[in-house]
């Protein structure tokens, strides 16, 4: 009788076993449940019970019983870091456990677009997710000493635009020093091969006119042209007149709308007024604006207008200008008419 008591008794044990066991392996192999990417942030110090708390009030795993269990089965599982952690659905616990074990964390982007100006790349910093600010209400002169920079020189140009990836608890300020680093690597590159006899003295004078030639134009196939006109003007010391610089030396004064007193009203950005390159850029240029400013076309071009279709007209001389511009003022009342 107590063989048989015994017998029993091990039966329910290996059952209960095997049970748990199936339960256990069914458990780690069930996807999530969320139904979209989910952040998950798990803090420094955070225990084995501090997870299956969180992972539960979430909704990331709906019953966390058997995860203990899982730990003891697969205890390479349990060694989960800290950091923040991109969950997917159709992501398994087993997976999800692996990942936080892995350490790798969820990357987050952020894009500076070609012609951006400073003030908007703070702006976007501003409102970045998962970064730690330090930037708010930072005065220029600070900011530059913060970035280990001259505080007398304009940052303005000095940012290479494009997508940056960072993880959570990411600092602004390391973003801005990246794209910094970026532009430095990237405009010495371009100076070194910059074509022969160009009127420029610094590589500062590359990256000012590359900054008014991405302001200027946004077609591929015009940029060159553009640049060739502006360096054509300085060679014969004529001044630059281009909008850009009016705008940008206006400031918070800019309204959409550039007046004859504007054009006139001396500022050091203001081409209509001074001779030569503002003093510093005027924008965050790209690579394909570098590269026009650093190897214009070969033109005679010295002006060129709009021409209503998202292009340009590009004349040698005032004659054909002032026609190209009447015939831009036309297509824009024929516009506004219809």
């Amino acid at each position: 009788m107590k063989k048989k008591f015994l017998f029993i008794v091990l039966v329910l044990v290996v059952a209960g076993g095997a049970f748990c066991l199936f339960q256990i392996k069914h458990f780690a192999a069930s996807p999530l449940t969320i139904h979209e990417d989910t952040i998950f942030t798990l803090p420094a110090g955070t225990g084995r019970e501090g997870l299956k708390t969180a992972l539960r009030q979430q909704h990331i795993v709906k019953r966390t019983r058997w995860l203990p269990g899982l730990w003891i089965l697969e205890p390479e599982l349990a060694n989960f870091k800290a950091g923040t952690y991109r969950f997917t659905p159709g992501m398994t616990v087993r997976q999800m456990l692996a990942l936080l074990v892995s350490g790798r964390e969820a990357q987050f982007s952020i894009r500076f677009v070609e012609g951006s100006s400073l003030k908007e790349w703070l702006a976007i910093l501003d409102k970045a997710p998962y970064l730690e600010h330090s930037l708010r209400d930072v005065a220029a002169d600070q900011l530059a000493s913060r970035l280990g920079r001259d505080p007398l020189t304009p940052l303005e140009g000095r940012f290479y635009p494009d997508t940056y990836l960072y993880t959570a608890q990411a600092h602004d300020i390391t973003l801005l020093k990246r794209a910094g680093q970026r532009m430095d690597s990237v405009l010495d590159q371009v100076w070194r091969d910059r074509a022969d006899g160009l009127p420029y003295k610094t590589p500062i004078d590359l990256l000012t006119m590359a900054s008014i030639v991405e302001k200027e134009t946004g077609v591929p196939d015009e940029r060159a042209k553009v640049a060739s006109v502006f360096i054509n003007r300085l060679r014969l010391g004529m001044r630059l007149q281009t909008d850009p610089t009016v705008i940008y030396g206006m400031g918070e004064r800019y309204r959409g709308v550039i007046s004859k007193q504007d054009l006139s009203a001396a500022t050091p950005y203001n081409t209509y007024v001074i001779t030569g390159l503002p003093p510093a850029p005027i924008a965050m240029p790209g690579q394909a604006a570098l590269d026009a400013a650093a190897h214009p076309a070969k033109t005679s071009y010295l002006y060129f207008v709009a021409n209503g279709q998202g292009g340009h007209v590009f004349s040698t001389n005032l004659a054909n200008h002032n026609q190209a511009v009447q015939q831009y003022r036309e297509s824009v009342k024929e516009n506004r008419g219809q």
